[in-house]
């Protein structure tokens, strides 16, 4: 086998690191940016924040240098006490030392002492209420027990290893496998923790803890069903609690009764008290944050025209540093060095800019091809809504499916139809009877559905055949396989589970 050299040709795509910077910022989310834009300020000297007010002045003093720069043009120079535009926005010494002292004396101070720092004040998220969790409130009823040290000791190891619905998950012998607690001592532990508030917490399991609330209620969960005593007297409801709560999930109350031996109205009454259970004891202790969604773009009419805003607000208003820029500029930067460090640091500054630049254009050309197809959303509402593609956005704007792709990724539009997420508009399409030709969207379908299902009759619910027969009476060409996706995809319960008896 003989060694040689041999020359080829060939086209290779390689992505440089500002590319892939660019492509980074423009998928991210709106919260995610103002994130990467902050950790840039922190990284990169040469870039800094400016604020509103700055831009503000900075375009104030562009005008009056423009005027005086025309005023004395025409004219000759004056020896008049006149300020420059820098002088005037220079604030006066004694006003800033009036201020300083108004702040001193505002101060809250300890009787006795000087006035304390401002630092030693509490910060804002220090002075929010904090919701109690099911951990700490379980520990506050363990801590007022009657049980001795090392049982609070099993007691606070149980409760540390409850799920957020209240549930102990694992078993006991592996919750205490590595102590020196017997599975004795967990479960006696167990037992009397099971009596805390709320009730129903810590059972191993959904029928344990719909019991437990049984018990709680008054009733005699372990009394004999031989007796056949009445629903409320308990004995029929942890009877099914206990062996029939597929069927009660099914609404086989016919089932059920023929099991026990009891009538229909019987399980019925039943039924009554186990819908007042929790099934999830922790649930009010859930600590559920919610998140203010702050919209990237606007959708606005504005003389019979759509037009589609940017939302920067909140938003870093990066530039290159002026201090920086003049150093740089008159060659006093230093050692060699530094110079270097300098120009990496602007070259990346730069960039910087100009890919949030690029970033904000192809959010507002990509948001304006979205208005442009789906412009009746807009005038008439959801039964409008178009089916639509990547494909077609990218051509429509000469741009990659990719490009679309990651441009309305968690990125959020506020328009007269409310808030609504960029991937909302994307949806496949069903064909109509009438008009083969023409398409309806499946967000609008599932409107239908949901319509359809809350106006029916719930003692006798639509069927996905009902359903699907219903929507072909109105044009749309829809298979019953797809009525069950759209209805599980919707949260919407089978016809079997939205029947009501009483």
């Amino acid at each position: 086998m003989k060694l040689r050299l041999d020359l080829r040709l060939s086209q290779k795509l390689i992505m440089t690191p500002q590319l892939q910077q660019a492509i980074k910022l423009l998928q991210l989310s709106r919260l995610e940016l103002q994130q990467s834009l902050t950790q840039h300020l922190m990284e990169n000297p040469l870039l800094e924040d400016l604020p509103t007010e700055a831009e503000d002045s900075e375009a104030e003093s562009a005008e009056e240098k423009a005027e005086d720069a025309v005023a004395s043009a025409n004219s000759e120079p004056s020896n008049a006490d006149e300020s420059t535009p820098e002088e005037r926005d220079t604030p006066d010494e004694a006003s800033v030392a009036g201020w300083e002292e108004y702040f001193d004396n505002d101060r809250r101070g300890v009787s006795g002492s000087q006035s304390s720092s401002q630092d030693e004040f509490p910060s804002y998220e220090q002075t929010m209420a904090k919701a109690t969790s099911l951990e700490d409130h379980l520990l506050w009823q363990l801590s007022f027990s009657g049980l001795s040290g090392r049982a609070k000791e099993i007691g606070r190891l149980i409760i540390g290893n409850l799920d957020d619905d209240g549930y102990l998950r694992m078993s006991l012998s592996e919750m205490v496998g590595g102590t020196d607690v017997t599975e004795t001592e967990a479960e006696s532990v167990l037992k009397d923790i099971q009596c805390f508030d709320p009730t129903g917490v810590a059972a191993r399991d959904l029928v344990e803890c719909l019991l437990l609330q049984i018990g709680h209620l008054g009733k005699s969960p372990m009394g004999s069903l031989g007796a056949r005593p009445g629903a409320l007297k308990g004995s029929i409801v942890e009877a099914i609690v206990q062996h029939h709560l597929k069927d009660l999930e099914k609404k086989q109350y016919a089932r059920i009764a023929k099991a026990l031996g009891v009538t229909v109205e019987e399980v019925f009454q039943a039924t009554k008290v186990i819908e007042v259970l929790e099934p999830k004891p922790g649930r009010p202790f859930t600590n559920t944050q919610n998140y203010v969604i702050v919209p990237d773009v606007f959708v606005v009419k504005n003389e019979g025209e759509w037009v589609v805003l940017l939302n920067d607000d909140g938003l870093p208003r990066m530039r290159i540093s002026p201090y920086y820029k003049q150093l740089m500029g008159t060659g006093e930067s230093g050692s060699a060095e530094t110079k270097a460090y300098l120009d990496e640091k602007l070259r990346a500054a730069q960039w910087v800019i100009r890919s949030i630049e690029q970033r904000n254009k192809t959010i507002v050309k990509v948001v304006s091809s979205i208005v442009k197809f789906q412009e009746q959303f807009f005038e008439k509402g959801v039964q409008h809504l178009k089916p639509l593609v990547l494909k077609q956005v990218a051509e429509d704007i000469g741009m990659h499916e990719s490009t679309i792709s990651r441009v309305t990724a968690n990125k959020y539009m506020y328009c007269p139809q409310g808030m609504l997420e960029l991937k909302f508009f994307f949806n496949a399409g069903l064909q109509r009877a009438d008009q083969p030709s023409d398409m309806m969207s499946s967000v609008t379908v599932r409107e239908m559905i949901r319509k359809m299902v809350a106006e029916e009759d719930t003692s006798h619910p639509l069927k996905d055949e009902e359903i699907a027969a219903r929507l072909l009476s109105q044009q749309v060409v829809i298979a019953r396989r797809t009525v069950a996706k759209y209805r599980a995809e919707e949260h919407i319960p089978s016809a079997t589970q939205r029947r009501r008896f009483f």
